[in-house]
């Protein structure tokens, strides 16, 4: 038989909602379980605390279960009780496959030991690497946007290839420019973001920073906003 944890979290402010009461979701996480006919060791609670990030003294008891593989599956009664966000969860549930863990919510119908539940995990891979693409062209058009009429485009630093005056307007720095034009070039050639790196260290190019190392990240950050 399969061993399962349930989390049930709530808020202050969602203390007197019905059907999100502590008792409310071990109630409906024991009868589940009884349902699916695995054995719940146990049920963990986070009281009064808000789920914006999973650094709650109940989820990471519950993290350090899955790692150690003390357990078969956890158990919510929604995903939100657990997750910040359907990333959050997807990024935990990506974990959890890992470590041959299984993901069941109540509300949202998840199973990921059924192929259906799966299936429900790579739509919502699909949905995440849609929404990050989406926004990734947003800022990239509103960064071009700001260059163009000379505007500084946000933070304490302007971007790769460009200075801001007292007056935070945006102006082109010369010597970034050419390196800004080599890593185009370069990635024209169909060079990786490393191998990228790799050449402008080979060659004595420095960061905004002054730093010798480069990092793919950063030349990937540095071509959104080209």
């Amino acid at each position: 038989m399969k061993k399962a944890v349930g989390y049930v979290r709530v808020s202050s402010q969602e203390q007197a909602l019905q059907g999100l009461s502590l008792e409310a979701q071990r109630q409906k996480i024991e009868d589940y379980a009884r349902f699916k006919g695995v054995e719940l060791v146990g049920i963990v609670a986070d009281e009064g605390l808000s789920g914006k990030n999973l650094r709650r003294p109940g989820a990471q008891k519950v993290l350090g279960l899955a790692k150690n593989r003390t357990i078969d599956a956890v158990i919510v009664v929604r995903l939100d009780r657990m997750f910040r966000s359907t990333i959050d969860a997807l990024e935990t549930t990506q974990r959890f496959d890992k470590w041959g863990i299984e993901l069941h919510s109540l509300n949202e119908t998840l199973d990921t030991g059924s192929a259906m539940g799966r299936f429900f995990i790579t739509m919502v891979a699909a949905l995440a690497a849609l929404e990050r693409e989406t926004a990734g062209e947003r800022t990239a058009m509103a960064l071009a946007l700001k260059k163009a009429n000379g505007e500084k485009c946000g933070g304490d630093t302007a971007p790769f290839g460009w200075d801001a005056d007292q007056e935070g307007l945006l102006i082109p720095n010369e010597k970034e420019q050419l390196v800004l034009s080599l890593i185009k070039d370069l990635r024209a050639e169909g060079l990786s973001l490393r191998s990228i790196c790799r050449y402008l260290m080979e060659n004595g190019f420095k960061t905004k920073r002054g730093n010798d190392a480069w990092h793919p990240e950063v030349i990937r950050q540095i071509l959104k906003a080209a």
